[in-house]
């Protein structure tokens, strides 16, 4: 008798789960356009120069083999000139030197018909139609006994081209066409110890009154470059708003951190009214940055409130000026002050949710073995909260370097400087956007490597053991 042994079933292959792909995909693609796509933007600007070299061409036209390139700023000479048509069906760069040629159609002084090409410079427009285009003219005379009475014609609007017949002057034309060139030179200039040469575009070029020598004003091929940044280093704003910005961070955060703490454990405290609390303690949420800098300014002018309760009081005789440049340290009071208000209650926020996560009979159990406040605070809750510290560290660094609207109202960013008001100014004020990128690039590290510290510093038993 034959014992059949039934087979085993295979095992089922695990079911892939998308779903947490598809719930973070939406968190990647805001990364990708908010932060990522910036953040390399920025980069670039700060280190890229998008015209450092121009390129030579062996001849006048941008199709034409490279003979070298020459850094912006290059002095050059001019050794020829030439017109062409502009490249990309005609388009032009901005500021390059033009010229107008004809194409004309009349007989010359045999009979024969011609037909062909003429600068501008050679024909007096005598006819247009109702868009203003030439339609006929008449042949300018030569000046000078020994200058050739004729004008010649060529095949291409181009003197480099074949004659195809000349005209006598005065001879009446008919003209059908005309195009716009662009000039082009031939320039040699010095690229370090070597010497090139080659045709460029008159709209890269910044031509002397001479015209005769000139400079490479603009190129068409980028490089690295940090001159940027060393522009933004030994900028005479640099330093003060590198040490105001440093400062503010020293005097706001440990501040902010313990009243943050002390108002998020009323909360927590189940006393009476601790709603009312909460709600108080929440309205600087409700106000503008520099809602909260014209309040601030509005107590610290010498005819804001604190002179007025001075005053009052009896304690001075005269108002006296806060807010000058001769008191900087009022300013950099007013603005600690201001800050402090304007953004505790967002720690205190983060604070009241992590402490809504700690349990609250561990609470009690160290209350029952006799910890007191200070102690369940400093070997309880401090431990357990510092994965809330961390999320709060790192926002309220990035904020203290982000300190802008607060700054100009109580200083207008003159007598007092941050970082940020610096990257402002580079931007719109001197319109010089690689400074300012270089400024936000460097902003940028500080959070980074902040966020980093705070990460290894501040961390978990549990991240510890790790």
């Amino acid at each position: 008798m034959t014992t059949q042994v039934a087979a085993s079933p295979k095992p089922r292959r695990p079911q892939r789960q998308w779903a947490p792909y598809l719930l973070i995909l939406p968190s990647l693609i805001y990364l990708a356009i908010f932060f990522a796509w910036p953040m390399v933007r920025a980069v670039r600007l700060a280190v890229w120069n998008e015209t450092a070299l121009l390129t030579l061409r062996e001849e006048a036209s941008a199709d034409s083999s490279p003979a070298g390139a020459l850094p912006q700023g290059a002095q050059v000479i001019l050794l020829d000139r030439q017109s062409n048509l502009a490249a990309d069906g005609g388009s032009l760069r901005t500021g390059a030197l033009t010229e107008t040629w004809y194409r004309v159609q009349g007989n010359d002084p045999d009979g024969n018909a011609v037909d062909g090409w003429a600068s501008e410079s050679r024909i007096r427009v005598r006819r247009t139609d109702e868009q203003g285009a030439p339609t006929g003219g008449t042949v300018r005379p030569r000046i000078g006994a020994s200058a050739d009475p004729l004008t010649s014609i060529f095949a291409e609007p181009n003197e480099r081209s074949q004659v195809v017949g000349r005209l006598a002057a005065s001879a009446g034309v008919q003209i059908p066409e005309q195009a716009i060139l662009e000039v082009w030179f031939l320039i040699q200039g010095e690229d370090g110890a070597e010497t090139v040469a080659g045709w460029a575009p008159s709209g890269n070029l910044q031509i002397y009154s001479s015209g005769e020598i000139g400079r490479i004003d603009q190129g068409d091929t980028g490089q690295f470059t940090m001159a940027y940044i060393q522009r933004m280093v030994n900028d005479r704003f640099f330093k003060p708003a590198m040490i105001t910005t440093f400062l503010l961070m020293v005097l706001i955060i440990p501040v902010q951190f313990v009243l943050a703490i002390i108002m998020a454990l009323i909360i927590q405290s189940q006393i009476r009214f601790n709603t009312w609390f909460l709600a108080v303690f929440a309205i600087p949420l409700a106000a503008s940055d520099l809602a909260v800098g014209i309040v601030w300014y509005s107590i610290f002018t010498q005819g804001g409130y604190l002179n007025s309760i001075l005053q009052t009081l009896g304690l001075i005789q005269f108002p006296q000026p806060y807010l000058t440049a001769d008191t900087r340290y009022w300013i950099i009071i007013a603005i600690w002050l201001a800050e402090v208000w304007r953004a505790t209650a967002i720690v205190m926020v983060i604070v009241v949710s992590g402490l809504q996560a700690i349990s609250q009979e561990v609470l009690e159990a160290g209350e029952v073995f006799g910890a007191g406040l200070w102690d369940r605070l400093r070997h309880i809750i401090l431990p357990l909260l510092k994965p809330s510290l961390q999320v709060a560290l790192i926002l309220r660094t990035i904020l203290a370097l982000q300190v802008f609207a607060v700054v100009i109202a109580l200083s207008g960013g003159d007598v007092v400087t941050v970082l940020a008001n610096e990257t402002y100014r580079q931007y719109y004020t001197l319109r010089n956007m690689n400074v300012a990128a270089a400024y936000s690039v460097l902003i940028l590290l500080i959070s980074m490597v902040s966020a980093i510290i705070y990460l290894r510093m501040v961390r978990s038993n549990e991240e510890a053991a790790a």
